[in-house]
């Protein structure tokens, strides 16, 4: 392996446009210590003679809703004008620092940023590759985010590949161009020695970079990706993009994803492509980051754009970007044919079971999930399964009742697809804009000509959703096999650390939850019988207990052991599947075939 110590990669910015007259701002970027996971950022601005300049860090990534206070990996800020004289700098808040530029011409001001957590929305350097999150990494000017960019890369000799979104600039190798920050923001930017797969979809160039090796099949992923690619694109009608770049970091146990305008970084597993359920999965990651390439980062609700990169963006419409988006990525691969239709029916029947046998869907709407975000989603804790929903599970399921309404409504003629593309040139293409909650209700009934107030009404509320009433209109039933069984239920849910059973999770409204049970309580016996960590004797207490007994549960709290009273209950949780309805109508089951066959062309 070569010394990656002495790896130097230089990133040049420089901004030119009429309406910012002679004013440049360049960033040039060297890895001097890779290995400590440090990237040195020189930052250069000239032609804006002021008194002070107050260059900021953004606090979040669009895209991912939690303020992750960027600047605290920033250090060693400086600066100097173009004679080398220093420049007082002082930083007047957490992410912003003002320096007293006395109107110079020429100012530059040095800074370290540190990079080593593994996520697709972070920095990450060492001595073999560097994922610059750009949110994480540039500074800017108060009041300019609107500069446009140019990004000239200049790696070193041992990372050969450079793997961006960002427009290449001709003439000018290793050079890119942003027409402003929110680009350059929405850009990430890979160096290394990724390998580069290319291959044309939809019309478009698309490159995926994958990053740490694995063991895929890159005629399959390519062939794959296409199909995905263009039943995306079939949705909404036009591929709004000349070029896509998909970087791809496999990891030994890798997962997540998150959008950008024409890129999207993806987590997977090395060693997960010849696993078919692995790889469906890595599939069903591309379809949703890929279909946010119009649902999100085009069609938005109007808060999400132009972005404040300082504070929180608040939206109660997550549950249609992430739900939506949701819904669709498991109907594109069936509809792609990397489902069976049972399987998609399971990947439905998932999404019910977390949000129908979680108690916090009856505490937080998938509205109120969605405002929240910020504070709750990002940041889970032993309570959150009692007090919250996921706008992705909620809003998936909203999703599909408003396709099984709109399949009714317009006997196969219209659904989800029609008011989405609709919806995207309405808003997107024609005003302009981002919509507002109502006036998307309000074209998706005007395309579907019939009202879906009660849908739309059901994000805002915690009321029982009637799935049956949507799924028995083409065809099919959602059924609970515990339904009217008098099963008893224990409430709390163990884990076995370092030979002890101990509490890991309370449902409300068990009998665990009022007799007092505790996450972080060492659960030691049951009815005077001592627990083994295998399970086999808590088991054995279930299958012979009934609705209504009452365990003594000894447990050690703290160090103090104590008995607990617990009356058992009737099990709150279903167990659910969807299958054909008996009896169902030939409408029905022609509805039902449109829902789970590809689209007509």
């Amino acid at each position: 392996m070569k010394n990656f110590f002495t790896n130097l990669f230089i990133i040049m910015v420089t901004f030119t446009a009429p309406a910012f007259g002679n004013t440049h701002i360049r960033f040039e970027i060297s890895f001097k210590e890779p290995q400590a996971h440090y990237a040195e950022i020189k930052m250069e601005i000239s032609g804006l003679k002021k008194d002070f300049i107050d260059v900021k860090m953004p606090v979040w990534t669009p895209g991912s809703y939690l303020v992750r206070e960027y600047a605290k990996h920033v250090e060693g800020v400086a600066a100097h004008d173009a004679s080398g004289s220093s420049l007082e700098i002082s930083k007047i808040n957490k992410n912003t620092w003002r320096v007293a530029s006395g109107k110079s011409d020429r100012i530059v001001i040095n800074y370290r940023i540190y990079g080593f957590e593994v996520s697709v929305r972070t920095n990450f350097i060492d001595d073999s590759h560097a994922f610059l999150s750009p949110a994480a990494t540039f500074l800017y000017v108060d009041g300019m985010l609107d500069h446009p960019a140019e990004i000239s890369v200049v790696p070193h000799p041992a990372w050969s590949s450079v793997s961006t979104g960002l427009e290449p600039v001709a003439g000018k190798p290793n050079t890119f161009e942003a027409a402003d920050f929110d680009q350059l923001f929405d850009s990430p930017i890979e160096v290394g020695n990724q390998d580069i797969i290319t291959f044309e979809a939809a019309g478009v160039h698309h490159e995926i970079a994958m990053v740490g090796g694995g063991n895929y099949n890159k005629e399959r992923l390519i062939r794959d990706c296409s199909t995905i690619i263009e039943e995306c694109t079939r949705v909404f009608g036009v591929n709004p993009n000349k070029r896509y770049v998909f970087i791809v970091h496999n990891y030994q146990s890798g997962g997540g994803g998150l959008e950008h305008l024409n890129s999207t970084v993806l987590g997977a597993s090395r060693n997960g492509y010849q696993n078919e359920r692995s790889y469906v999965g890595f599939l069903g990651l591309v379809a949703h980051e890929y279909f946010h390439l119009w649902h999100v980062k085009r069609l938005r609700p109007i808060e999400l754009g132009p972005f404040n990169y300082d504070a929180e963006n608040y939206t109660r419409s997550l549950w249609i970007m992430e739900g939506f988006t949701a819904y669709f990525d498991n109907l594109i691969l069936r509809r792609s044919g990397f489902l069976t239709e049972s399987a998609y029916l399971q990947a439905l029947v998932n999404d019910v079971n977390a949000v129908e046998n979680r108690a916090g869907n009856r505490i937080q709407s998938a509205a109120q999930a969605s405002f929240d975000a910020w504070i709750k989603y990002y940041r889970p804790d032993e309570n959150s399964a009692n007090t919250s929903v996921s706008y992705y599970n909620k809003g998936a399921l909203l999703a599909l009742i408003l396709d099984l309404r709109i399949l009714e409504a317009t006997t196969g003629a219209k659904r989800l697809d029609d008011v989405l593309k609709a919806a995207y040139q309405t808003f997107y293409v024609e005003k302009k804009r981002g919509f507002r909650e109502a006036e998307l209700q309000q074209l998706m009934e005007e395309v579907a000509g019939t009202s879906l107030a009660d849908i739309f009404q059901a994000a805002q509320t915690t009321e029982p959703i009637d799935y049956n009433r949507y799924l028995n209109a083409v065809g099919y039933e959602l059924v609970d096999y515990h339904e009217d069984r008098n099963i008893p239920e224990l409430g709390f849910a163990t884990s076995v650390n370092d030979g002890r059973i101990m509490v890991s999770a309370v449902s409300r409204g068990t009998g665990a939850w009022d007799g007092g049970i505790n996450v972080r309580d060492e659960v030691i016996a049951i009815n005077g019988e001592r627990l083994d960590a295998g399970g086999k004797e808590l088991n054995r207490v279930m299958q012979t207990a009934a609705v209504g007994d009452v365990l003594q549960v000894l447990v050690s709290r703290d160090g103090r052991v104590r008995e607990l009273a617990i009356t058992l209950r009737q099990e709150t949780k279903g167990a659910f599947n969807i299958m054909p309805l008996s009896g169902a109508t030939e409408e029905q089951e022609r509805l039902g075939s449109i829902w789970l066959s590809q689209p007509q062309q």
